[in-house]
């Protein structure tokens, strides 16, 4: 674009948090969703949008919707806790979404890791559709440690090989610091998420090398070649290969979910979701000697900076976050016609 060139900008609308929950609380259940269900997942996807993470936001709102319409997932599934062990505690989710599922069994989950000092979580028959990161941040609110990995649908060639057999496979993890934001990561073990790709094929944009192969094997910066019979790549080759296939390990096989290869949702047209598992570990830092760990956080957040480091991982987030408080939400005023026509079928 040249200097001289007119910049366009999308006629934009600004939500509060709280009406665009209810927006999508009613698209939620509208489209098949319990009156719990659906609080939970706008929350979900209301809280990634408002932070920026615009691949797993309202972005991902037409997906729920064919996906509820497919009958490929139940939206009204209640979720049953099993409570096996001193520190261990399981979930079927019921064909049911993962969220609605780790807020049923949140209680026990924390009670449990506040008295044995660890406590985990395996959640089986699940579908998760959206960021991994809001739901280990919460317990870092609370002074608590989170790790959680999920697995999805097969997209990504582990390294070595010639066809896909992962998923995206995400880590996410949360630790409470002594003064500000909780530490917060989310990363898929892929180079990138399979919803940044999409978004790319929307846009018409190109993708860096490195990030995914076409239907024959070759590698492509096009975005539709990976989405239409290609597939992603591992990051840092054997390296995020290896994480990808102990999330399959901890996610599907630990948890009695379906590992990423495992399901069919050919009788399903518009099913997106993944029917896989999800598991979560939460540590009490308070059990451990010495330091309080949340002082410690602070120290080596203080050497990272001390050291160059310009950003921490979250911060963009919740930067984001606070940008969004101030002035709302940014819609693009086409994509709230949309929500707002799927809130009334």
């Amino acid at each position: 674009m040249s200097a001289s060139s007119p910049v366009i900008e999308t006629p934009t609308e600004y939500l509060s948090l709280a009406a665009l929950v209810q927006l999508l609380e009613t698209i939620f259940q509208r489209h098949g969703c319990s009156a719990e269900v659906a609080r939970c997942l706008a929350e979900n996807c209301a809280s990634a949008e408002r932070d920026g993470a615009h691949s797993h936001g309202v972005f991902r709102i037409p997906g729920y919707v064919s996906t509820l319409a497919s009958g490929w997932v139940n939206g009204q599934a209640l979720p049953v806790i099993e409570d096996v062990a001193p520190a261990f505690v399981r979930v079927d989710a019921a064909n049911g979404f993962a969220q609605p599922a780790l807020a049923a069994a949140r209680k026990l989950l924390v009670s449990k890791a506040r008295n044995a000092g660890i406590a985990v979580l395996a959640i089986r028959n699940s579908h998760h559709f959206a960021a991994l990161w809001p739901d280990v941040e919460p317990f870092a609110e609370e002074g608590l440690v989170a790790l959680s990995v999920v697995n999805s649908m097969t997209c990504v060639v582990p390294h070595g090989a010639d066809r896909p057999l992962f998923g995206t496979n995400p880590i996410a993890f949360a630790a409470p610091q002594a003064h500000g934001q909780p530490i917060v990561f989310d990363l898929a073990t892929s180079a990138i998420a399979h919803g940044d790709v999409q978004i790319a094929a929307q846009k018409g944009e190109r993708l860096p090398l490195g990030i995914g192969v076409d239907s024959l094997g070759q590698p492509t910066q096009d975005p539709k070649a990976i989405l239409e019979g290609g597939a992603l790549l591992p990051f840092g080759g054997h390296k995020g290969s290896a994480l990808s296939m102990m999330v399959e390990l901890l996610a599907a096989a630990l948890t009695g979910g379906n590992f990423s290869f495992e399901f069919d949702w050919s009788n399903h047209p518009g099913a997106k979701t993944p029917w896989t598992g999800q598991l979560l570990i939460v540590i009490d830092p308070s059990k451990a000697a010495g330091q309080s760990f949340a002082e410690r956080s602070q120290e080596l957040v203080r050497q990272m900076h001390a050291v160059g480091l310009k950003r921490l991982p979250g911060d963009r987030r919740h930067q984001q976050r606070e940008r969004s408080q101030q002035r709302g939400i940014a819609i693009a005023l086409e994509q709230l016609q949309q929500l707002q026509a799927l809130a009334q079928e």
